[in-house]
């Protein structure tokens, strides 16, 4: 049943996330404003970046790898996500970024600050 639920989840935000955006600025996530149960984040002159949305006991609900000519946008939809805590984790050559995501009945939440922050250094 967890494996049902969690793959029609991946389908959903499969589904109904938006088109990525090409955004000028200095390379950094920015947190912006959701609409109701959507969540939004800009990641300003990067080309790539793998996303991936984890549930409180690090299991994937859903993976990507995002891209964008100078920069992303990405928006999701969690409507249908049960009521809860999530995190949103954002990889890029350079960096590795967290942010935890909270959803109530009404709401979903990014938190702007991001929980973890780690430069990765190349091998």
């Amino acid at each position: 049943m967890k494996t049902i639920l969690k793959l029609s989840l991946a389908v959903l935000v499969a589904m109904t996330t938006m088109s990525t955006y090409a955004i000028n600025g200095d390379i950094l996530l920015n947190v912006k404003k959701g609409n109701g149960k959507e969540i939004s984040f800009a990641i300003n002159q990067l080309q790539r970046a793998n996303v991936t949305i984890t549930d409180r006991f690090h299991n994937i609900i859903y993976s990507e790898t995002v891209t964008g000519k100078n920069g992303i946008l990405k928006t999701y939809s969690l409507e249908e996500f049960p009521e809860g805590t999530y995190f949103l984790e954002v990889i890029t050559n350079s960096k590795k970024v967290t942010h935890e995501i909270v959803v109530t009945k009404e709401v979903s939440t990014l938190s702007r600050k991001s929980i973890e922050d780690q430069n990765i250094v190349a091998n």
